[in-house]
């Protein structure tokens, strides 16, 4: 009886051992293709007809590009799973993936540690205002000339955290090592358990009473440019903003319009609308820290986020199920 096929799209880093391991109960196999034209080239001409999960990690869209309406319908038949290398995973439309039967993963809580010391990072750094000085320090004018004004401490200001998944659980924990307080704004209130007894507001109450804004939600239809022009109005001037989630969460144009009438003081970010271009008003702004996407990029992290997808693929050859379902899939029966 021959092995199921398991499509690699991307590339494996650190588990190579693991990786190694699912020879023994699979074939393992790649695209050809270099370009989304020439993947759907290929899903046509049969050559992935007897895969049956592909382990997609988020650098394979250069190759796939979106897992879309448009992508979805040329997959194989065969394909009932799709293991994703990643905690948010807005690159794929799960309602396309539904529609034709195939089951999404994620790595949702792999992620958490890393990322959210990234969060802290991005709040200290803005809260304090060393940007503007490191940048300073590096051109030869020591703090600044004239030096900057004063930062500000962490003790005792109100995180506010947009979306309190894991990440934002974690950094929560991290934040009140700083003395600060956590209130919440999430769809559904959390028990007091898994909020660690943090406030939980109204979206509008989040936006008007916090000192700092930590923005830890997916990007969907629903949250794409949650936060623009009107939100920005309603918080106290002289607010922190942070993002680590995903750029399009947040209105890049109006970040700008609000850093630079001082309604905004300071703001971190990771993750920007249009990656790896960052808008110009960022980048000339230098109360703006900014980070290149780096929220899991350590050895430590990216290891276990391989580890954990690798073991979606080894349960949907060996169960017939992912170990780790993303949201919108954990109470649909398939019939496949």
């Amino acid at each position: 009886m021959s092995k199921p096929q398991v499509l690699l799209l991307g590339e494996i880093e650190h588990a190579h051992k693991e990786w190694a391991a699912i020879s023994e109960i699979a074939d393992v196999i790649e695209p050809k293709a270099r370009s989304r034209a020439e993947f759907i080239e290929e899903c046509k001409s049969g050559a992935f007809d007897k895969v049956l999960v592909a382990y997609r990690t988020f650098q394979s869209v250069a190759i796939t590009g979106m897992i879309d309406e448009e992508l979805v319908p040329h997959l194989p038949k065969s394909l009932k799973f799709i293991a994703h290398n990643g905690a948010g995973y807005d690159q794929i439309d799960v309602h396309a993936c539904t529609a034709h039967d195939i089951r999404v993963s994620n790595v949702p809580t792999a992620v958490d540690d890393a990322t959210a010391d990234v969060n802290m990072f991005l709040i200290l750094g803005a809260l304090r205002g060393f940007n503007t000085s490191m940048m300073a320090l590096r051109n030869g004018h020591w703090k600044g000339s004239p030096p900057p004004p004063l930062g500000h401490d962490p003790q005792g200001k109100v995180l506010g955290i947009l979306g309190m998944g894991g990440i934002g659980r974690n950094l929560m924990k991290k934040a009140a090592a700083f003395g600060m307080t956590t209130q919440y704004h999430n769809r559904s209130k959390l028990s007091d358990e898994l909020s660690g007894g943090a406030k939980y507001v109204s979206f509008d109450e989040l936006l008007k009473t916090s000192d700092v804004l930590s923005l830890n939600l997916p990007l969907n239809k629903n949250t794409h440019h949650i936060i623009s022009t009107k939100e920005f109005e309603k918080m106290k001037k002289g607010v922190v903003i942070v993002n680590t989630a995903r750029g399009a969460v947040m209105d890049e144009d109006a970040l700008v319009k609000a850093l630079d009438s001082g309604h905004v003081l300071s703001c971190g970010l990771d993750v920007f609308e249009e990656e790896p271009k960052v808008h110009p008003g960022l980048i000339a702004n230098p109360h703006v820290m900014l980070v290149p996407h780096m929220g899991t990029w350590t050895v430590e992290t990216q290891t276990k986020m391989e580890v954990w997808c690798i073991g979606n693929v080894r349960s949907a050859i060996e169960a017939g199920k992912l170990t780790s379902p993303v949201a919108e899939q954990k109470d649909i029966i398939f019939q496949g």
